[in-house]
């Protein structure tokens, strides 16, 4: 089913805080195939707050992520992100084009810190698969399978 076009526009309530730890920017230095020593974190830490607040709009719009492409991810800073910092993310739909079936769903992302400063915003490109590809996927006997063999579930 396609997205209501009448999302445009809507913020989405704000994530729980997210506390950034030394174990946490140390954690997602490693799964991103780097390393963290200390000071400013990964350029792009502030995605485990911001994806944080994407889910809950696809749950809010019941729109399951294994339908979802990650078409772009941007990031603009107005200070880093260290260690001690309390991140929160706000969800904000900002364009939605249907072309072929498909949502091309825009959205921005204010995170914040504990005192309410804005840290860096982030905007993401989704594109939501709709149903006839759905259906394809289904006939070719390919839905939810990746090229590894396994499930296409996140």
């Amino acid at each position: 089913m396609p997205v209501d076009p009448s999302i445009v526009g809507r913020s989405f309530p704000p994530t729980r805080p997210y506390a950034v730890t030394a174990e946490a920017l140390r954690a997602f230095a490693a799964a991103t195939g780097g390393e963290w020593t200390g000071g400013p974190a990964p350029a792009t830490f502030p995605i485990v707050t911001a994806f944080e607040a994407m889910n809950a709009f696809l749950e809010a719009e019941q729109v399951s992520l294994h339908r979802i492409v990650h078409g772009e991810q941007r990031f603009a800073y107005e200070r880093p992100v260290v260690e001690g910092d309390e991140l929160t993310a706000t969800l904000t739909v900002t364009s939605l084009r249907q072309i072929g079936g498909n949502d091309i769903i825009g959205t921005t992302s204010e995170v914040t810190d504990a005192t309410g400063a804005l840290v860096c915003t982030t905007g993401a490109t989704l594109v939501h698969r709709g149903e006839a590809d759905h259906e394809a996927d289904h006939e070719a006997g390919d839905e939810g399978q990746d090229t590894q063999g396994g499930t296409g579930h996140v």
